[in-house]
């Protein structure tokens, strides 16, 4: 495979150790890196990954041979971590969302490309056989013409079992820009890039209460819309629905539906990377469920970085940048017409990114057992 891509990963919260469980001894990438602002947490996991070093985020900004730096920081420090990686000549990969305002994510881009170097973001669960296999199903007409679909997610909130709820309900949080990267991606995914979009939004509660941990029964302030329902009009002419709510007990609804004029597709989750698609055509004796036909079987994730840097530059990375801006825009224009009460169309275009083929779990891990890594 040549040399591994170099990495070097800032922020080593929570969700660092799904990305590293993936990464840390994949061959296509090499971890030469990690920082964090507790400086013991990044000894600790450098003492777990052969040849890493436990460095500062300047440092590991001014140390030649990372090519990539993978940002795990909170979405307030995306931008500033990212446009700091760039301006070092350093390509980036994001976890969701790009930046939690648009203009910051679009200087992302603008940034990167001046300085030649490329940007990747989360989620890449999109990439899994969940939404891949009904990607493909739609490709393959399975449904017919596509023509609308739904996007559901519903949850009382998260601070029943989070103990530092605060952020979610604090400008930059919410429903929208906490779980709708993960369905507006897929959105886009199978059905295409958006155009326009209108919505409303509620904040029908204050506070919070805290349900676990220290801090349980401290109550907090909600600062922020707790529902958000939208209209997307996609390029191709299809409409989406998306609901997303801190405000809900439970939905029987699926997490998406796509409607095409000979059948109907169920998508599994899309913050997961595999589950059933399920299809009901008309002449048909009712659902049935659509093996998998595309995607990274088993996905986990960090596979968004490995698509891109094991693509060799010759396709533009399927959890890239400009899939990310778009998602943004889609957000925070949504919000922003949900507030103002009006139809407003996006200013980015994206292609939607290629299908990704049916890849085995051995093929795309490729582990050749060369290094030992201790659980993360």
């Amino acid at each position: 495979m040549g040399d591994p891509h170099r990495v070097g990963v800032v922020g080593l919260g929570v969700i660092s150790r799904a990305y590293l469980d993936t990464l840390a001894d994949h061959p296509a990438v090499s971890i030469v890196a990690v920082a964090d602002l507790d400086a013991s947490r990044s000894a600790a996991v450098a003492a777990m990954i052969p040849g890493a070093e436990a460095l500062s985020v300047e440092h590991l900004f001014d140390r030649p041979d990372v090519q990539t730096v993978l940002n795990l920081t909170i979405p307030a420090a995306h931008a500033e971590i990212s446009l700091g990686a760039i301006d070092a000549g350093k390509s980036v990969y994001v976890e969701k969302p790009l930046a939690v305002a648009f203009p910051d994510g679009r200087s992302i881009i603008d940034r990167a490309a001046s300085a030649g170097v490329r940007v990747g973001c989360a989620p890449d669960t999109v990439l899994g056989t969940g939404t891949q296999t009904a990607r493909a199903a739609i490709d393959g007409g399975l449904i017919g013409r596509p023509l609308s679909a739904s996007a559901v997610m519903v949850t009382p909130g998260h601070e029943r079992w989070h103990p530092h709820p605060d952020f979610y309900y604090a400008p930059g949080g919410g429903p929208l820009l906490d779980m709708g990267p993960y369905y507006i991606s897929a959105l886009i995914h199978l059905l295409g890039p958006v155009r326009a979009v209108s919505g409303a939004a509620s904040r029908l509660r204050a506070e919070r209460v805290i349900g676990s941990g220290p801090r349980l029964g401290h109550r907090i302030p909600v600062q922020v819309d707790t529902h958000v329902t939208g209209m997307l009009e996609h390029a191709s002419g299809a409409l989406s629905t998306i609901t997303t709510t801190f405000d809900g007990v439970a939905t029987t609804a699926a997490p998406i539906e796509v409607h095409g004029e000979t059948g109907t597709l169920a998508v599994p989750d899309p913050n997961y990377f595999d589950g059933e698609v399920r299809l009901f055509a008309l002449g048909g004796n009712g659902w049935h469920v659509v093996a998998p036909r595309a995607g990274y079987v088993d996905g986990s994730r960090g596979i968004g970085l490995i698509d891109d840097v094991t693509g060799d530059g010759q396709r533009p990375p399927r959890a890239g940048g400009d899939v990310a801006l778009h998602v943004l825009d889609t957000m925070t224009t949504l919000l922003r017409a949900a507030a103002e009460g009006r139809r407003i169309e996006l200013t980015t275009v994206v292609e939607r990114p290629e299908l990704v083929p049916l890849t085995p779990v051995e093929k795309w891990k490729a582990h050749h057992g060369t290094r030992k890594v201790r659980r993360l």
